[in-house]
């Protein structure tokens, strides 16, 4: 059990490792173009305040993905996990986000990786002790 546990938060730490790079890298070409042309529908933002917000979040992210690494501010960790299903919930669900017939399966996929990777969120905070 405790190697399913380990394996749980490894998965965590490199899902939300590798979303934030990936998200930095979007908001860097953003910003990087003359005109911001990008669309995620999604997100609750749009234009140059998209933009914004996915380079403020994804640096938020990766700071908190490598201080928990690190063992510091697990807490924001698991705010930054939190954060992605609620965000893929709301953008999937309750959006009005419009599906293709083959994204289906990856926007499912998506939102089962984060919602695991929330869980190893969850089992990288420290355990109370047990009362006596």
């Amino acid at each position: 059990m405790a190697a399913l546990k380990t394996l749980v938060r490894i998965f965590s730490y490199l899902f939300h490792l590798v979303l934030t790079l990936f998200l930095l890298a979007v908001s860097a070409l953003a910003m990087a173009s003359s005109t911001v042309s990008l669309r995620l529908d999604i997100l609750p933002w749009s234009g140059p305040a998209l933009v914004r917000w996915l380079l403020v979040g994804s640096l938020v992210g990766l700071a908190s993905v490598v201080l928990a690494m690190a063992g510091k501010l697990r807490g924001l960790f698991l705010l930054w996990a939190l954060a992605v299903p609620v965000f893929l919930v709301k953008g999937y669900i309750f959006g009005g986000y419009r599906f293709t017939a083959s994204g289906v399966g990856l926007g499912l996929g998506l939102l089962g990786a984060s919602l695991l990777a929330f869980a190893g969120a969850c089992l990288q905070w420290p355990k109370r002790p047990e009362r006596l």
